[in-house]
C-alpha cells in the first residue's frame, strides 16, 4: 500500500486504469491489424486483447500509478483468456504500475489459503514458494467473515501485497443488503467498514494506511464521506467514475485532508474512449481520458480543500 501511495504522490493521480477487456470494446482497424486472419478462436481473442492492453498500458503508465485487472473478462475467453490475465498483469507491472487483480475471492480454510497464495502470495510447488499471478492487491468478499480474510492477511504481511474488501459497492441495488439495520442501529456496511478496519490494524504502514482497503462506490458518495472518518486507516478503491455515472464533484469525502486515502477506478471510459473521438487512434482516446479523469478529481478535491500533496 505504501507504494502504490508513493506512486500515486510522484503522479500526483489518485486514479487506477480498469482493464476490464472484451473484444468488442477493439477498434475494428486495430482488430484487423493484429487479427488479418480473423479471430476465429479463444487463442485469436486472447491474443488481440492482450496487444490492446499492452498498446493501453504503453500510453497510459506515465500518467496512472496503477491498473486493476477484472479476472472475469478473462475467464469467459477460457485457458487462453487466463493466460492474456496473466501476461497483462506481468507487462503491466514491467512498466512500473501496481497492479490490482479484482477476482473478489471470498471462502474460508485451506480454500480461502489457496487463493490468497494465487493472487497475493506464494504457492509451494516441490518445495519451492511460485508465484502463480503478479498481482499486488486482490479484491475480496467479507461475508464470510475473518474466517476468509486471516488467510489473505497473512500473505499481504508475508509478501507486502494487500488486499480491497467489499464495503459500500457501486452497483444500484447494493443497498438491499449494505443499508440493512442492525440492531445496534448500525448499517450492514458499516458493520463491514468497522471489521475492516479492526482486520488491518496490525499492517498499518508509513503513510498511515493499512494493507487491508476497502471497495467505496463513488455512486454512494455521503456515505463514502461517511466512511472515510469511520475508516482512518483503511484506503479506499473508488469503483463508479465515469460509465457508472460519478464525477470528480462526488468523490473528495473519499479523500482524506491531504488528498490520499482513495484511488478511483474507471474501465469503459478509458478502455472505450475511442468511440467518443471519431478518427483519433484508441491509444491516444484513451491517455486524454485518463489526463480528463486526473484534472477533474484534482478539481474536486481542490474545491474542497484536499488538493493532493
Amino acid at each position: 500500500m505504501d507504494l502504490l501511495i508513493s506512486r500515486i504522490i510522484d503522479k500526483k493521480n489518485p486514479t487506477v486504469a480498469g482493464l476490464d477487456t472484451r473484444l468488442e470494446y477493439l477498434p475494428e482497424k486495430f482488430l484487423q491489424a493484429v487479427m488479418p486472419a480473423g479471430v476465429h478462436s479463444f487463442e485469436d481473442a486472447a491474443e488481440a486483447i492482450y496487444q490492446y492492453n499492452c498498446a493501453l498500458v504503453d500510453a497510459l503508465y506515465d500518467i496512472v500509478p496503477a491498473v486493476k485487472v477484472q479476472v472475469a473478462y478473462y475467464e469467459m475467453y477460457g485457458p487462453a483468456g487466463m493466460k492474456c490475465f496473466e501476461e497483462t498483469m506481468t507487462y503491466a507491472r514491467r512498466k512500473g504500475l501496481s497492479v490490482m487483480a479484482d477476482v473478489k475471492r471470498n471462502d474460508i480454510g485451506a480454500t480461502a489459503e489457496a487463493y490468497a497464495a494465487a493472487y497475493i502470495g506464494r504457492t509451494d510447488v516441490a518445495g519451492e514458494r511460485l508465484q502463480a499471478f503478479p498481482a499486488d492487491f486482490a479484491t475480496v468478499n467479507p461475508y464470510l467473515g475473518v474466517d476468509g480474510i486471516a488467510p489473505f492477511t497473512k500473505q499481504a504481511a508475508e509478501h507486502g501485497t494487500g488486499i480491497f474488501a467489499l464495503v459500500k459497492t457501486s452497483n444500484p441495488s447494493s443497498g438491499q443488503l449494505q443499508d440493512m439495520k442492525v440492531e445496534d442501529g448500525r448499517t450492514v456496511y458499516e458493520v463491514v467498514g468497522d471489521l475492516v478496519e479492526e482486520w488491518g490494524r496490525d499492517l498499518v504502514g508509513e503513510h498511515g494506511y493499512s494493507a487491508v482497503g476497502a471497495v467505496v462506490g463513488a455512486t454512494y458518495p455521503a456515505q463514502g464521506a461517511a466512511l472515510r472518518v469511520r475508516m482512518p486507516h483503511t484506503f479506499f478503491l473508488v469503483p463508479g467514475y465515469g460509465a457508472q455515472g460519478a464525477t470528480g464533484a462526488d468523490l473528495a469525502g473519499c479523500f482524506d485532508g491531504r488528498g490520499l486515502g482513495a484511488i478511483v477506478n474507471a474501465s469503459r471510459s478509458i478502455l472505450c474512449a475511442w468511440k467518443r473521438r471519431e478518427g483519433v487512434p484508441f491509444t491516444q482516446a484513451a491517455r486524454e481520458e485518463a489526463i480528463r479523469m486526473r484534472e477533474d478529481i484534482a478539481a474536486g478535491l481542490a474545491a474542497a480543500g484536499k488538493a493532493l500533496r
